[in-house]
């Protein structure tokens, strides 16, 4: 079969990776998108031309080798891979278990990590790496340590895949949102009256941009990171934030 140019978006159903997965499929790629839920992969599948749901838990590293697998079955070679599934959670310290630090290490972080890896032979020489950050990765939320250090991480990542796949002219950069209205950060806020609401307005206060994120604004960042006009950017931490974590 000959190669297929295309990307990948992982957690690509919901929130930042679903914009991400529409605005390049609107480039004219085919676009694979990983999820745990069935259900909403098929509701991408239907929604988005050009869109290819693959039903994977990007903590699990047989689930990422059968990701890896079924891309080399349709002959696919991935101009571009955008590391995004993962999570968040509140956590106390003094109060965190092994279990609620597994939980956020587990995907943001090794399943990230085994991600990139394990897909490198997908990978076209040239090809765009963008890693989902966020601005956490520099600040020091509180009750959310184990979160913040996730993302650290990532950023750490990119500067050091930037240098280990150099001979293969493959980019890596990290964008770092600040505050986007997604289903994740709806969760987080929980269902007490008013606190999503609260959460809003701290957002456009605290950003000179005065309002919060949506998932369009970081989508279309990485789709200029998957383009050729970003040629000559490698390994930086692009902060998407409003100005939030810049002043």
């Amino acid at each position: 079969m000959t190669d297929i140019k295309a990307a990948l978006v992982t957690g690509g159903t919901a929130g930042i990776g679903r914009a991400t997965a529409e605005v390049l499929a609107a480039t004219g790629r085919r676009v694979y998108v990983t999820g745990r839920d069935r259900a909403k992969l098929d509701a991408a599948e239907r929604d988005i031309p050009g869109v290819v749901g693959l039903q994977a838990d990007m903590a699990d590293l047989g689930d990422i080798a059968l990701v890896a697998e079924r891309l080399a079955a349709d002959g696919v070679i991935l101009d571009t891979l955008v590391a995004n599934a993962g999570t968040a959670e509140t956590t106390v310290f003094g109060q965190t278990s092994q279990a609620d630090f597994d939980r956020t290490f587990d995907l943001n972080v090794r399943g990230l990590f085994f991600t990139v890896q394990g897909l490198l032979g997908r990978l076209s020489d040239g090809a765009s790496v963008i890693l989902i950050g966020s601005i956490v990765s520099i600040k020091g939320m509180p009750n959310l340590s184990v979160y913040n250090a996730s993302k650290a991480a990532v950023r750490s990542f990119a500067r050091s895949w930037a240098n280990d796949l150099r001979t293969r002219r493959i980019r890596v950069n990290t964008v770092s949102p600040g505050p986007v209205r997604t289903p994740l950060v709806e969760q987080l806020q929980g269902q007490d009256a008013g606190k999503l609401e609260a959460f809003e307005a701290w957002a456009a206060d605290a950003a000179p941009a005065g309002r919060i994120g949506q998932p369009d604004d970081i989508a279309h960042v990485v789709r200029f990171l998957a383009s050729p006009d970003s040629a000559y950017v490698n390994g930086i931490e692009l902060f998407v934030d409003g100005g939030l974590a810049q002043i």
